[in-house]
């Protein structure tokens, strides 16, 4: 690099802000970059963020693939039993990545109180029930425990319990319709000792988590009888893969069913969610390049005679474009460092102190989850740097044009 390149570089780098007519140009390029590295951020973190949070949730009380009778029953009821005494249970050693497998069992009833009523689905559970999510859902009580003798205590939504005005320690009374319905119904008294808040009203309005041995005893089934097993494997990405491998795995006379086949609707309502990212990423990519060539056009302009100089000195014009590249890097540099600021903030806000709710109704959440990894942050910034650069060698060409005899007669 000569002297005089050196020069012209201090010139520009040390006056770009100085003169009146590119200083703001120059800003709103910045602001450009700034506002479009947010709208990013945001649309990324958002997005995946619904996304693994609907899954889980639904993943939650379903588990990734559930592993039931072979029939033409659609109902949310176990009708038909099948055998625990499987060679995939309690370990699906025939196929790899497989984290866990429960025996459920579901049953539909009325909860009974003195002046009111509310149909749910009583969801049994045994000592090999998995209660991760669980976990996380719950917001008063405890857990119920089913490792030793039956027992009443069940697992109850908030939102049932705020409908029936219900409490922790407090007792229902549970109707179940028998097949005769020239009997009588039968009636189980529940505990209740914990509450659980999912945030996916759908589910949180139907499911009740009590012992399995109780569905079993209604239906008159066998101890080693259950409705349907529920599988959870390590990595959803796979699961249509696994959903394969497994229904190869299983007797004939049981069907396999991915997650996402069960609940096709939702699933590929959260997957409108990658072309909505694209599209983002796409136009807040261009707004902000557009911004950047407008600057940059301005700084050519401003500088032509400067432009003229180094020519007659013998810079070439690929080395005359890198100088103005080398700007536009610092400009982009700084429009990054002021997005990346803004963009984790909010993120990182909205993150710890929920402060945009959601209806749960709609999107099934009850506030925006946010995803934050440090992969897709640097890749947006890396992408969001290659791009701007690449359309900044459109406007850098005007350079070629330049004649120094021309300009520096003009000056």
């Amino acid at each position: 690099m000569n002297y005089e390149y050196f020069i012209a570089r201090r010139i520009i780098a040390g006056k770009v802000y100085k003169s009146s007519i590119s200083a703001p140009i120059i800003k709103i390029g910045i602001a450009a970059i700034a506002i479009g590295i947010v709208v990013m951020m945001i649309a990324i973190a958002t997005g995946i963020g619904l996304q693994q949070k609907i899954r889980d949730k639904v993943v939650a009380f379903n588990g990734h693939i559930t592993i039931a009778n072979y029939d033409s029953n659609n109902s949310q009821e176990s009708v038909v039993a099948i055998s625990r005494d499987q060679e995939f249970y309690p370990e699906f050693k025939a196929v790899e990545g497989i984290t866990h497998i429960q025996a459920v069992a579901t049953k539909l009833g009325v909860i009974r109180t003195e002046d009111d009523f509310e149909g749910a689905i009583l969801k049994g559970v045994g000592a090999d029930y998995d209660w991760r999510f669980f976990r996380d859902f719950l917001v008063a009580g405890k857990l119920p425990d089913y490792s030793d003798k039956r027992n009443e205590e069940v697992l109850i939504s908030q939102y049932l319990a705020n409908r029936l005005k219900f409490k922790p320690g407090d007792r229902f009374q549970m109707v179940f319709a028998k097949t005769d319905l020239n009997k009588p119904p039968s009636i189980i008294t529940y505990h209740i000792v914990g509450l659980y808040n999912s945030g996916f009203q759908d589910f949180d309005a139907t499911y009740i988590i009590g012992d399995i041995r109780h569905i079993q005893r209604l239906n008159r089934w066998e101890e080693h009888q259950v409705g349907n097993f529920e599988v959870f494997i390590d990595d959803y990405r796979e699961l249509e893969q696994k959903g394969i491998e497994i229904y190869r795995e299983t007797p004939s006379n049981l069907n396999t069913q991915t997650v996402a086949d069960k609940y096709y609707s939702i699933f590929e309502w959260i997957k409108i969610f990658d072309a909505n990212i694209y599209g983002i990423i796409g136009i807040m990519i261009l707004i902000a390049g557009i911004n950047m060539i407008t600057a940059l056009l301005v700084l050519i302009l401003e500088r032509t005679q400067m432009i003229g100089i180094l020519k007659a000195l013998g810079s070439s014009n690929w080395s005359i474009r890198k100088l103005f590249l080398y700007n536009a890097s610092y400009l982009i540099v700084l429009g990054l460092l002021w997005g990346n600021l803004f963009g984790l903030g909010l993120l990182f806000l909205q993150k710890y102190f929920k402060l945009f709710p959601l209806d749960p109704n709609v999107y099934y959440v009850t506030e925006a989850p946010v995803y934050i990894n440090l992969g897709y942050i640097l890749a947006l910034n890396m992408g969001t740097m290659i791009m701007c650069l690449v359309m900044l060698l459109i406007p850098t060409y005007v350079i070629t044009k330049i004649s120094p005899v021309k300009v520096i007669r003009f000056e």
